[in-house]
């Protein structure tokens, strides 16, 4: 058997993603590192290679300081942003993917001019509206502003994967009898799935990693941990130890939720669908 001849070329392009990994990995292991080690050990100069670690800041995290509420909050927050975004994006999507002329481009661009604001001039109208609605501290205020603000982002990027779908499509469905609903859930939307899982995955990584929002809609009841973390830090060595388990704890859920929708997180399978 013929052995595979290595590309030069090829060498250096595993070796520049290797260094590009491990550049991208420094941060998530001195964080770790640092939130199993005594803050003694943590900070000591040069780095310490050997000791013993400890779990202490993890239990404190956890136990002691209630992250687990504010890991639900999270959550809580994250899937009924995506449910409701993605929903009301993939509908719009593909209606604008369906349009002609010059209208849902012009559609398409104002969202992206809204999706242009700066959060902090937002932040304030949100705060506002939830105050004079007596929303402060409850999901449904964090929940409508991420839908709001995360919307342009939902429908631009389904729309892309809609675009890719051709409409003749559309009319085989119409003539077989089939609603315009049933050409859309039933024809048009399962061949757009992966599409729809990478949406899901996106939408739920801005709803659950959302400071500005949530640090000023939220109170006791509904903080997210972006803000738990937020009040550890400081001139406290021993905080810095618990900041770092607490950011270990919250890349957790979206790593589990990213190796079980590995599978899908492929686009690609509406092209070719009609030869």
């Amino acid at each position: 058997m013929k052995a595979r001849r290595v590309v030069p070329s090829q060498v250096l392009l595993f070796l520049a993603l290797a260094v590009f990994t491990a550049v991208m990995l420094t941060p998530v292991v001195w964080a770790f590192l640092t939130s199993i080690k005594q803050p003694i050990d943590a900070f000591a100069i040069p780095p310490k290679l050997l000791f013993t670690p400890t779990l202490d800041f993890h239990q404190q995290v956890w136990m002691e300081k209630g992250f687990t509420r504010f890991l639900v909050n999270s959550l809580v927050i994250s899937v009924a942003t995506v449910l409701i975004s993605v929903s009301i994006g993939t509908m719009a999507a593909y209606g604008l993917s369906r349009m002609r002329g010059k209208a849902a481009r012009g559609i398409l661009f104002g969202l992206l001019s809204l999706r242009m604001f700066p959060h902090m001039l937002l932040a304030i109208p949100f705060f506002l509206l939830a105050k004079f609605l007596n929303l402060i501290d409850t999901y449904p205020a964090m929940v409508l502003a991420l839908v709001a603000i995360n919307q342009p982002f939902t429908i631009w990027l389904m729309h892309s994967f809609f675009v890719d779908v051709p409409a003749e499509i559309d009319e085989a469905a119409a003539i077989d009898g089939a609603s315009e609903w049933q050409v859309f859930y039933k024809v048009v939307l399962p061949i757009v799935r992966p599409g729809l899982w990478v949406t899901s995955l996106f939408s739920l990584l801005l709803a659950y990693n959302e400071f500005l929002f949530a640090l000023v809609l939220t109170g006791p009841h509904t903080k997210t941990l972006p803000v738990a973390i937020a009040e550890y830090g400081g001139e406290d060595l021993n905080y810095w130890s618990l900041s770092a388990a607490a950011a270990i704890g919250i890349m957790i859920p979206i790593m589990l939720f990213m190796m079980f929708m590995q599978r899908h997180l492929v686009r690609g399978l509406a092209l070719g669908a009609v030869k």
